[in-house]
């Protein structure tokens, strides 16, 4: 199941998930992401365990160097598993993938180092965000390196800090990833485009049309500005805003 044309750099992620349309789209989120791979995947505890500690032919324990944990598996709960690779001394990572919102279990997920917590449901780029962070503070510890040397606390700081500040870009409250995308491909064919326009490129009122636009506006989507040159009072027009503007 390992990968020989995988570059050396590349951290291998076990996927444990029962559910398999979950875990294909998961095992697909993680290979469009630089850096990362998936080494194999898990449908339950025991699989996850035997995948860990060397038990599964063709599977490379040694290529996995982080674990994509649900926590709601079913033969046991994700913490189990967090207890058995902290008891076998397996030497991965976590990041727990999963709908459970209970405090308790996230104080305890933490407690077992679990590096980041990823709350179902969840788009591409707050994964890819997740994981990012979490190469900023593998990098920052020195990643894989067997060389053990010492830190300072700034290097240690700086580490945490990654976990911390990796974020995605602001949401549009009430309007769908999908709405958005349409309402962003809308826009880029013809930027500056009032809201009565863009309801006839979305096939939508121009009431619902300008609610979208107002709220992505308010995340800081789009930048709007009014329209000049016609009876009456201005209308509004709005573009996408870009990364770099």
């Amino acid at each position: 199941m390992s990968d020989t044309t995988t570059p050396e750099s590349s951290i291998g992620v076990l996927v444990v998930e029962d559910e398999a349309v979950a875990a294909r789209a998961h095992a697909k989120y993680i290979d469009r992401i630089d850096g990362y791979h998936t080494a194999g995947v898990a449908k339950n505890a025991t699989q996850a365990m035997a995948a860990l500690t060397g038990k599964i032919y063709g599977l490379d324990a040694d290529g996995i160097d982080l674990v994509l944990l649900d926590m709601n598996l079913p033969d046991g709960h994700g913490l189990q598993v967090c207890r058995a690779i902290r008891g076998h001394r397996v030497d991965v990572d976590i990041i727990a993938v999963t709908a459970a919102r209970d405090m308790q279990i996230v104080q305890e997920a933490l407690s077992y180092g679990v590096a980041q917590y990823i709350i179902k449901p969840f788009t591409f780029p707050v994964f890819k965000s997740k994981l990012e962070a979490y190469s900023s503070f593998r990098n920052s510890l020195g990643g894989d390196s067997s060389e053990g040397g010492e830190v300072t606390q700034t290097d240690v700081d700086t580490a945490i800090a990654a976990l911390r500040t990796h974020t995605v870009a602001a949401t549009a409250k009430g309007v769908p990833d999908a709405v958005e995308a349409e309402v962003k491909s809308v826009l880029g064919d013809n930027p500056g485009q009032s809201a009565a326009e863009v309801a006839v490129g979305l096939g939508v009122s121009r009431v619902t049309a300008r609610r979208y636009l107002e709220a992505m506006a308010d995340a800081g989507m789009l930048a709007r500005r009014p329209r000049y040159g016609s009876a009456g009072r201005p209308v509004l027009e709005y573009t996408v805003v870009t990364e770099d503007a």
